[in-house]
């Protein structure tokens, strides 16, 4: 079962922050998550939340703002005093820290609650810049995106993110154009997660961070696991 840093090594870093990517990229693990939106000028943001509030010490929401003003605020030090000083970093710098790792990247596109129009069309065609859209999965729980993307760019890993239970997956997954699932970790032990796996779709699982969950998971066939602590979590894995 793989091993992916969710949000980076979120849980001993402030998240989606360049030193958590640093650490991911320093793990011999398999792959890295990240979420992106899109800022007021159209530039890419690594963040999980629609607004800054909860990460730094500003408040407002991303599609308001441009680059410059995001940038002016900190995203560390709400984490640790160790962390002050800490930007909102670019899809850009984010993929410059995995270029040349082995790592697997999953990009989650975030427009649950707000659109983002035309934001496919510009990351698929950073991942072509840096070389990295035979390496990358994108995710999203908007799956018209997911459709859109696939359209766009057929090659590339496409993958739905979802909550609940879903009934005939399968089907769903080729109407929508997703190569893989992304399930809540509760949800993969159903009779659904048994019905991925038997499929051979790749089924990867969030966000899990007990060691006796990774294991039960191991053992049901999981492809993947999400987890804020991707070391420890590994290690208990091999051992």
């Amino acid at each position: 079962m793989k091993i992916y840093a969710h949000r980076g090594c979120s849980g001993t870093y402030p998240e989606n922050t360049i030193v958590a990517f640093k650490a991911a990229a320093s793990l011999p693990i398999d792959g890295v998550e990240f979420d992106v939106h899109m800022t007021k000028d159209g530039e890419l943001v690594v963040i999980h939340d629609e607004s800054i509030d909860r990460t730094s010490n500003g408040k407002g929401f991303i599609k308001d703002m441009t680059l410059q003003e995001l940038q002016a605020y900190d995203y560390g030090a709400w984490f640790s005093t160790n962390f002050k000083g800490e930007k909102v970093p670019t899809l850009r710098e984010v993929l410059y820290v995995f270029k040349d790792t082995h790592h697997h990247i999953n990009i989650e596109l975030k427009s649950d609650v707000f659109p983002y129009e035309g934001m496919e069309q510009k990351v698929i065609e950073m991942l072509k810049q840096y070389r990295l859209d035979d390496r990358v999965v994108i995710s999203s729980f908007n799956h018209e995106m997911i459709q859109q993307v696939k359209k766009l760019a057929p090659h590339i890993e496409t993958a739905i993110l979802f909550m609940e239970v879903m009934v005939a997956p399968m089907e769903y997954a080729l109407k929508v154009g997703a190569d893989a699932f992304h399930a809540f970790f509760p949800t993969a032990l159903r009779k659904m997660g048994k019905e991925i796996i038997a499929s051979g779709k790749q089924l990867r699982v969030f966000t899990v961070n007990e060691e006796e969950y990774a294991k039960i998971l191991q053992v049901v066939g999981v492809h993947a696991i999400f987890t804020d602590y991707p070391q420890k979590l590994s290690d208990y894995l091999k051992e």
